[in-house]
């Protein structure tokens, strides 16, 4: 079915199943939702070629996508892009990669709105004062950022949960059980999130009157291996931690390992909290003791993020605004009271 028997089929114009099709905000909801459902029962599809010299938009978001060796791309990215593609699939989006090695970032970004490849773009994993959203914002391609940077002086569109908030309320928790040797095995600093999590965890433990010693707190790239040395090194000291604020489920699988090859009972020895982006392949309850979580759905994000880009190209979003969901405490097996 082309475009033509589509809007005769809905006694519509052509221009109007165009512009339904491609966000439109001029276009109301129930028109919107009608030729959808019709597109989508008689498999209609806009033709790319067509579309772009119609409206001028490629109907495509981008990434750019680092890779080599030294970059590791984790199962968080891969269900992100799942919830993305969920929402993608059902509203005529497709997605567009561009692989680049970090230190050509800049020039990949500048090829693709040079290119008109792409009508917006996400950036993840941000870090401080992040380059890529100070370029996005000069060469003016619209863009969301899942997460946060800090230090920029000017305010941008973005999607982030309360890690903070996460790792202070989990730092609170141990402690009302009476822990106060806490362990941090965190996310690299050098992104926005990891640095949020320790703050957190921080000013749980100095409301106490404690502190996070460096010899407690380990930063690292989210893996099972890195989470596997972390725990060792930290449970093989003779003031080993009582109980360790772990950031992913990846490094949780490393940290259980350590404590079976040590003896160590989950939770009698040690507690364990561990934030969970909710995998479907890797559920808390597999654990031996079904873990303590702080629980947000990073599909449900990348869902998120691709509606807020439809509408920001639609011209329905047009402010900076940032948006932070909260993380929910889920109490499990996994943490117990410090043994006399």
């Amino acid at each position: 079915m082309n475009l033509k028997q589509l809007s005769q089929m809905l006694a519509l114009s052509q221009t109007t199943v165009s512009r339904a099709l491609n966000g439109y905000p001029e276009v109301n909801e129930e028109t919107r939702r009608r030729v959808f459902d019709a597109a989508k029962r008689h498999g209609y599809r806009p033709n790319p070629s067509a579309r772009r010299l119609a409206t001028g938009k490629a109907g495509m978001i981008g990434y750019v996508m680092a890779t080599g060796s030294s970059v590791d791309i984790d199962p968080h990215f891969v269900e992100f892009l799942s919830g993305l593609g969920d929402y993608a699939r059902t509203h005529e989006l497709d997605l567009a990669l561009s692989p680049t090695a970090l230190e050509d970032e800049e020039t990949t970004y500048r090829r693709v709105v040079a290119n008109k490849q792409v009508d917006a773009v996400y950036v993840s994993a941000p870090r401080p004062r992040d380059r890529r959203i100070n370029l996005l914002q000069q060469l003016g391609l619209p863009f969301l950022v899942h997460g946060r940077s800090e230090g920029l002086d000017f305010d941008y569109p973005y999607l982030d949960i309360d890690n903070e908030g996460a790792f202070h309320d989990a730092a609170r928790l141990l402690m009302q059980l009476g822990h106060r040797r806490i362990a941090l095995i965190n996310g690299d600093v050098a992104q926005t999130f990891a640095v949020h999590r320790e703050r957190g965890a921080r000013r749980a433990l100095a409301a106490a009157g404690l502190d996070l010693p460096p010899a407690l707190n380990h930063s690292v790239a989210m893996t099972e291996e890195n989470g596997y040395r972390s725990a060792r090194a930290l449970l093989e000291r003779p003031d080993r931690p009582t109980a360790i604020l772990c950031s992913s489920m990846m490094m949780a699988l490393g940290v259980v390992r350590a404590m079976r090859d040590l003896s160590l009972d989950l939770p009698g020895d040690v507690s364990l909290v561990v934030h969970d982006d909710v995998f479907h392949y890797l559920k808390p309850e597999s654990f031996p003791a079904p873990l303590t979580t702080t629980r947000s759905s990073i599909r449900a994000a990348g869902q998120r993020i691709a509606e807020r880009l439809a509408a920001r190209l639609s011209g329905l979003e047009s402010e900076p605004r940032g948006e932070v969901w909260p993380v929910d405490l889920v109490v499990r097996g996994s943490i117990a009271g410090v043994r006399a």
